[in-house]
């Protein structure tokens, strides 16, 4: 990229304004993207002020900002000068009104699992969307429902459950909110089926950086429909969502066991093509132990796929894998740390997964339960550190490889999570500026790299520069990532280019003119 070649709108009075996404941002070693500078506060009074007029609860006390002062990531840190508590899309409205009179930034939260400070207010209002949590309309025939944007997946799903109904695809960490996960994508294992979460979305009710209420989907106000889906939040606030529903179905899970990461890749991806299963992904234990995942909804889908597909799966079933392993680590017993390792890690982890009291018959009944307290026991603590790589077909294979190498230099331990995205079919206008890669057709598909950090303590220094090795490959590569915003922003113009970033720059300003909404995230 040549950085003399950038040009940037200028403003009102001749200036040429900073540039949110620096085409200078992590260049050099050590690269380094630190948390954004706070906002000091200027008009703060007067803002206060207007809110009290309007009948806007605005919390200043510090137990109440205290509490938002990270994400799951834990290692991003900002304080916002107060918390107002999402109740109705009018009150909201009138927030985002009063914020671009009096120029405060304005951050929405709702389950605050972000890892890189994008749900992180600096200074400004945090607006806790959690307080709008209300299932509105379950149309059981036209199978959709209606509901508010700050609920949390969980708190849905057993709505729908209660209706002998369930969601399409959601984030496998089911403490996310509905409109945080509509804006960045939410991928779960039945993705490469359904597409991520977003693509569920059939119509939102919007609130723009302006403070206009608006409904949009593909038929009305199309161009917000496709800018706030996978659009990080910069172009509105989602208050509600109609979302696509299923009936609910327990599911039936196939593990297959691969010491070969490349083989357990070629494998998923052929099995989507094939679409012979309705649910499928990779979780590993280092690239020694790589478990396929392939699950199905109903008898008939699981006895086509052992009748016709199976024989094509070069995985192992459970007992010999665990042969072939032990006698892998028995002619190697100076790593016998890690084969000890292995074997505990899938002690805890495996039951987990398969809880008896979740299970009848061989069917897990509640999925959303299983995998989401299996991700906090197993992945949670008090830093996520979990880049990730986007590609098309074609370069996932070598993303992954690239991407476990570089897991392997900086961690003992460590797991990759690969899963595929069916994409629709117009999405090329939906996701210009997302996780989605500009070249994918069909499927793109996702692995995030997370390392088991437990109870050790690393640098910040540390993580990044993982972080950045991670992404580095992306860029390399011209892929994308999940996780672009936050501290990871500078990324964007490097991986994307600077005609994708400009053309939604200059969008961001013509929609937020003052540039308050979730700003930092992305610009």
């Amino acid at each position: 990229m040549d950085k003399q070649n950038i040009t940037y709108p200028r403003n009102t009075i001749g200036e040429i304004p900073p540039c949110p996404v620096a085409p200078d941002s992590l260049q050099g070693i050590p690269r380094q993207q630190t948390n954004p500078s706070r906002w000091q506060g200027e008009q703060w009074s007067a803002f206060v002020a207007a809110l009290q007029q309007a009948n806007i609860e605005l919390r200043v006390a510090p137990h109440n900002t205290g509490t938002y002062m990270t994400d799951a990531g834990g290692l991003a840190y900002g304080k916002p000068h107060g918390v107002v508590i999402a109740r109705s899309a009018a009150q909201i409205a009138t927030l985002m009104q009063l914020a671009q009179q009096f120029q405060v930034p304005v951050t929405t939260r709702g389950g605050g699992l972000t890892t890189e400070g994008e749900s992180v207010a600096f200074g400004g209002v945090l607006l806790d969307m959690t307080g709008m949590s209300r299932v509105l309309h379950i149309d059981k025939t036209a199978l959709t429902v209606r509901t508010e944007g700050g609920i949390f997946w969980h708190l849905l799903a057993e709505a729908l459950r209660r209706e002998g109904l369930d969601y399409l695809s959601a984030p496998l960490n089911l403490t996310s909110s509905v409109g945080g996960t509509l804006g960045v994508g939410g991928i779960d294992v039945n993705s490469s089926k359904l597409g991520c979460s977003a693509d569920q979305a059939i119509a939102l009710q919007v609130v723009t950086p302006t403070g206009e209420i608006v409904e949009c989907s593909d038929e009305e106000h199309a161009e917000l429909f496709q800018r706030v889906i996978l659009g990080y939040g910069q172009f509105g606030i989602i208050t509600e969502a109609t979302l696509r529903i299923r009936p609910y179905t327990p599911l039936r899970m196939h593990y297959f066991y691969y010491s070969s990461l490349r083989n357990a890749v070629e494998d998923l991806i052929q099995i989507d093509r094939s679409e012979a299963c309705d649910y499928s992904g990779i979780l590993t234990m280092m690239d020694r132990a790589i478990t396929l995942l392939v699950a199905f909804d109903s008898d008939e889908r699981e006895a086509e796929f052992l009748s016709h597909h199976r024989k094509a799966v070069r995985g192992y079933g459970e007992l010999p894998f665990a042969i072939r392993t032990a006698a892998y680590y028995a002619v190697r017993p100076w790593r016998i740390k890690e084969a000890l390792y292995l074997y505990q890690r899938k002690r805890e982890l495996f039951p987990d997964l398969q809880p008896a009291h979740h299970m009848q018959g061989g069917q897990m009944i509640d999925r959303t339960v299983v995998f989401s307290r299996a991700v906090w026991k197993h992945w949670g603590g008090r830093q996520m550190v979990i880049p990730d790589l986007a590609s098309s077909v074609d370069k996932f294979v070598e993303s992954v490889e690239r991407g476990n190498a570089v897991c392997k230099k900086y961690f003992p331990h460590y797991t990759l999570y690969c899963v595929g995205i069916k994409l629709r079919a117009d999405h090329k206008a939906h996701y210009e500026l997302s996780c989605i890669p500009p070249d994918a057709e069909e499927w793109a598909y996702g692995c995030e790299f997370e390392p088991m950090l437990g109870d050790n303590s690393y640098s910040r220094d540390q993580l990044q520069s993982f972080k950045n090795e991670i992404y580095d490959i992306g860029v390399d590569l011209g892929t994308s990532y999940y996780r672009f915003g936050g501290m990871m922003k500078g990324y964007i113009r490097r991986a994307l280019g600077d005609e994708v970033v400009e053309k939604h720059l200059a969008m961001k300003r013509q929609a937020d003119p003052a540039m308050i909404l979730n700003r930092h995230v992305i610009f």
